[in-house]
């Protein structure tokens, strides 16, 4: 069918991978069992002004000096361990689901019977082994934690498979996993083997308890998610940092965690294990803090680009294309083309 007719203007996929908030205590690595919830406490800071200011400023002797005696007051959130505590406990669940070969809208028969046709050809032929067992050793090596996990003595990530009754666990020393690439262990393909099931459709559903444990040190500081201030406006009595925190306790953002476990891509163009590393799943490539999108339309290597071939039966040049059009589904997201 010609490709004008195979167009769905609406068009929408569900998340696959659903993490919930992440929740922090602190506890000692001798008893982790004893964990007590972490609480944001407020900070009043008299600073100084270090930021990049006006040539004119900068030039001018007495104009800095009258800049820079000012104190820069700010008001901040902040969180720690206590006294007692060297350890850093996170825990979050997630789900698992089934069902990327449906799309939760589309307006267009032609183009859902052909998109249907090449995932369960994908199906067939992967069972999203290989994104599954990259989804399972960002589990375990911890990556989910983000700046907590940096400086840390040892890491330990404990997970339990909740749903059924198979009592599945698995502990893993992610302090000595790498997050550069993907080298599986055993382990780590068993706890893939269960998320592939899931995506796969074998099984209705996953749903994993996920726990780590980050040695940091007596009183360390821990970092929970930033919350995102849009309406900062002129007040000096605002807070220039509020960080997140589900009914009193500190907590990481569950898009945060999600970012973290679909990041997998190592397939784009310019991907280098020692200086870029794996990136987040995204039609673009986008990283946000380098200002830099990694897939670039003109390189033919966004996903809509190859998404159209692929959901069209079209053979894409390789494998790992394949498998990154397949991340992006199951990471969902409204991809409908204008059909003008």
């Amino acid at each position: 069918m010609a490709k004008k007719e195979n167009i769905a203007s609406v068009l929408a996929f569900e998340k696959k991978l659903v993490p919930s908030d992440g929740f922090m205590y602190g506890t000692t690595w001798a008893d982790q069992a004893k964990a007590t919830p972490l609480t944001l406490q407020e900070k009043s800071v008299r600073g100084t002004y270090s930021n990049r200011l006006k040539a004119a400023i900068q030039k001018d002797p007495l104009k800095l000096n009258a800049k820079v005696e000012k104190p820069n007051l700010q008001r901040v959130d902040s969180c720690g361990l206590a006294m007692d505590q060297d350890t850093l406990k996170l825990s979050f669940t997630l789900k698992v689901l089934s069902g990327v070969q449906q799309p939760s809208a589309c307006n267009n028969q032609a183009f859902n019977e052909s998109y249907t046709k090449a995932v369960e050809q994908y199906i067939a032929e992967e069972n999203f082994t290989e994104l599954a067992t990259r989804y399972a050793e960002n589990i375990a090596n911890g990556r989910f934690l983000w700046r907590n996990r940096v400086g840390a003595e040892k890491i330990e990530v404990q997970v339990k498979m909740l749903n059924g009754d198979s009592g599945k666990e698995w502990v893993f020393d992610a302090g000595t996993m790498s997050t550069r690439g993907f080298s599986p262990s055993v382990e780590v393909k068993e706890l893939g083997t269960e998320i592939a099931k899931a995506l796969s459709g074998e099984t209705d559903f996953l749903l994993l308890d996920i726990a780590a444990f980050a040695l940091i040190g007596k009183a360390q500081d821990v970092y929970p998610s930033e919350e995102l201030v849009l309406d900062k406006g002129n007040s000096k009595s605002k807070k220039s940092k509020i960080l997140y925190a589900i009914n009193g306790v500190a907590g990481m953002h569950s898009q945060k965690i999600g970012n973290a476990l679909r990041t997998i891509d190592t397939w784009y163009p310019d991907f280098n294990d020692v200086t870029t590393g794996p990136i987040a799943i995204e039609p673009y490539g986008a990283i946000t803090n380098l200002g830099k999108a990694f897939r670039n339309p003109k390189a033919k290597a966004d996903f809509f680009t190859l998404f159209d071939d692929f959901a069209r039966g079209e053979e894409l040049a390789n494998k790992n294309d394949e498998h990154y059009v397949m991340a992006v589904l199951v990471r969902g997201g409204v991809f409908g083309e204008s059909d003008k």
